[in-house]
Formats: C-alpha cells, structure tokens, sequence
C-alpha cells in the first residue's frame, strides 16, 4: 500500500498540473488581431499627351572632304620655289602656284618648237608655190599624175606644220606644268617636298583637299529609315533634302553646324545590316563654321540630328518612361501599378511615340522602382524636377506643338 502510494502520488499530480494547464489554455481570451495596410511607394509621373510630333534621327560620323586629290609633278626638274601656303592647313585659292619647278630646259624646249613650226610654215609655202607651177606647166597635159602636180610634197610639208604645231603645244603645256597649283579653293593635308629637291614626273608632292563642301556618311537602321519616310536610294533634288543639324564638342565647348540629306545608298551593307546616307555642308570652313566661329573640320567625328516625318496625335512619352523590352510602367485610377507592353513607332534619347497600348491623360512613372509589382499601391508625385526624368526640351516641346 505504501510503494503505491509511493509511485501514484507523482503522477497523479503530474496529471492534474497538465490538465489545469490546458484549461488554462482553453479559456486565454484571443488577442486582437490588427491588419496594418501597405504603405504607397512614391513616385515620379507625368501624364501622357497627344500632340504634332516632329521625329528626329538621331546617328553620327567623321566629315570627310568631298575631293581630295594627291598633287603630282607632271614635268621634272629641280624645286625652285615653294608658296608659303604650301604646308599643312596652308589655305589656297585656284589657280595659286605652290610649287615651281625650274623651266629652263622647258623654255628652250618652247623656243625650238617655234622654230620648227616656222621651219615647216616656209616648207608649205614653197611646196604650196610648186605645186602652183606644176598646175600651169601641166595644164594642157591629160590625166596628169599627182606626183606631177606636187601633191603628195604638199601633204607631206601640211603634215610636218601639223607635227611641229603639236611638239610647240606640247612645250607650251610641259613649260605650263613647271607651276603646280590647285584647280579649287582648298587646304593642303600634307607636304612630301622641299626647295632644291629634284623630282621626277610622277612624284608626289603633297596632298590637299576642296573645302567648298565636306561630307559625313551616316549610319542609319531600319526603324530610323521608318521615321525619314524615304525610299531606299533616294537622291534630293538640286539644293534639297532633310535639314540636318551637326554637333561635335571641339576645344571644350559644343558646337553646331547646319547641313542636308542629299542621298541614300542604294544598298544595304550586308556585314552591319545597316544603310548609310550622304550629307553635305556647305563652306565648312567659312559661311557654315558654327556661331562661334569653329569650321566644320575634317577628319571631325560629329553627331547628326535629321529632322523626319511629322506625326498628328502622337501619344509621346519621356524616354525615362520607357523600360526595356518595351514596357511602361502605369499608375491606374486606384493608384495601382500596371506593367503595359506597348509599341513604339520612334525612339530618340529624349522621347518615344507610341502607337499602341497607352492613351492621352494616363499617368507613366518615370523615376524607378526596386521589384515592381502589378497591382502595389502607388503615390503619384508630378512635381518631378530631374532633369533625366523629364523628357523633353523647350526646343522639342515647341516642335511638338507646332
């Protein structure tokens, strides 16, 4: 009875303490449960407008001189003299001599054609004489033969005026080619001879190139050929073309340059699947330099702006509204987040036009967002001033309004 005792007291208590416990446990009164709403992440939005939008092409490329030859000397000799314009960036006017080479031998060259040719003027005369005697000797003679009537000793001292007249041209023109010179206003590239130095013909004596125009050769794709509305191999009329403004940062400072679309390649380059366009400026290095005066230089590698086609009722958003694989980011009118896909007609670093998926008056965000997610609550905040979330410029929002 005691060993009972003993071993059932403990449990018996053990039971009663479990069970008390879970009475206990029974009748807790629940605590209060309180759900706390999300809090609204802010964002930066602009609304979406319709308006006229002027579509710019933006590319680039290196301005290139539209004529650029290689001066060569016809006629050898020893360099006499050397044009002080003659050396790099020398500035030079058609017709300027550069380079004489010394004429001497090309005069005396010139005298003795002129006294061949008035050689062969004294054999004509005297062949012209006999031939008239032989005419009145042989004129009661029948069939007489040419020889007779010294025909064939006319046409031959004919032939020999005709050949000295020729070697005195050919003089005339070698005499000429001793003072080299430039057939357009240009600027020399670079210079290979000196004063005193024999050249050969055929040596190369410098480079230069035409500064009446220069050209830039641009890169242009498919989507921007979209927004040019131009056929493939398209040529302007005289004085034509699409406006075309240039920019390049030269010493420091930015500058800009006004030219024209002249031409489209007939082609596309199969390597880069791209097809490239021809723009001239004209007098880069003068009428054309920019306002600060700073000529359009070449070997300059310039960004180029084309103005396109126009589009009424453009839906335009900032380019900072538009995500990659062509997503925007909506705020709907519970203040909800939308992803939208939408298709974009232009593209430029400033804006894009939509055509599809987006109407006037809805808002876009336009700063980011860590880990967006459709449907999160959203605060709305137009008074956006970065400048990198704003899309356009007052230049463009005047096109856009125009």
């Amino acid at each position: 009875m005691n060993k009972f005792k003993k071993y059932t007291a403990p449990i018996l208590v053990l039971a009663l303490g479990f069970g008390g416990y879970m009475l206990l446990l029974a009748i807790k009164p629940e605590p209060e449960k309180r759900e706390q709403a999300a809090r609204p992440v802010t964002v930066f939005v602009e609304k979406v407008s319709s308006s006229t939008v002027q579509l710019d092409v933006v590319t680039e490329g290196e301005v290139r001189s539209r004529v650029a030859i290689d001066l060569v000397a016809q006629v050898s000799g020893r360099v006499m003299s050397v044009a002080p314009a003659f050396t790099e960036g020398g500035n030079v006017m058609p017709g300027e001599t550069l380079v004489t080479i010394e004429d001497i031998d090309y005069q005396l060259a010139l005298k003795q054609a002129s006294a061949r040719v008035a050689a062969a003027q004294v054999q004509v005369e005297l062949a012209l004489a006999d031939a008239d005697v032989a005419r009145k000797q042989l004129r009661g003679t029948k069939n007489p033969s040419d020889l007779a009537l010294k025909k064939p000793q006319l046409a031959e001292a004919r032939a020999q005026l005709l050949a000295a007249e020729a070697d005195l041209q050919q003089a005339q023109v070698n005499l000429e080619r001793t003072r080299v010179s430039l057939p357009f206003k240009g600027r020399i590239e670079d210079t290979y001879v000196d004063l005193g130095q024999f050249v050969s013909a055929g040596t190369p004596l410098g480079r230069a190139f035409a500064t009446d125009k220069v050209e830039v050769r641009l890169p242009i794709t498919d989507d921007q050929l979209a927004s040019l509305d131009l056929p493939i191999g398209y040529e302007a009329e005289p004085g034509g073309g699409l406006d075309i403004e240039f920019s390049a940062t030269v010493a420091g400072r930015e500058h800009h340059w006004q030219g024209k679309l002249i031409r489209l390649d007939a082609s596309i380059d199969s390597s880069t699947r791209l097809l490239y366009a021809l723009a001239e400026v004209d007098d880069p290095y003068g009428t054309s330099a920019s306002g600060e005066g700073m000529p359009m230089a070449v070997g300059l590698y310039v960004n180029g702006n084309i103005r396109g086609r126009r589009i009424e009722d453009a839906i335009r958003i900032p380019r900072s509204a538009l995500r990659a694989g062509n997503t925007v980011y909506v705020v709907n009118s519970d203040g909800r987040l939308e992803v939208r896909t939408v298709q974009v007609t232009h593209s430029s670093p400033n804006y894009a036009v939509i055509s599809e998926g987006l109407s006037a008056s809805e808002l876009v965000i336009i700063s980011t967002i860590r880990n967006p997610i459709p449907g999160m609550a959203l605060q709305a905040n137009t008074s956006a001033t970065d400048t990198g979330a704003l899309s356009a410029n007052p230049a463009e929002a005047a096109d856009g309004a125009g």
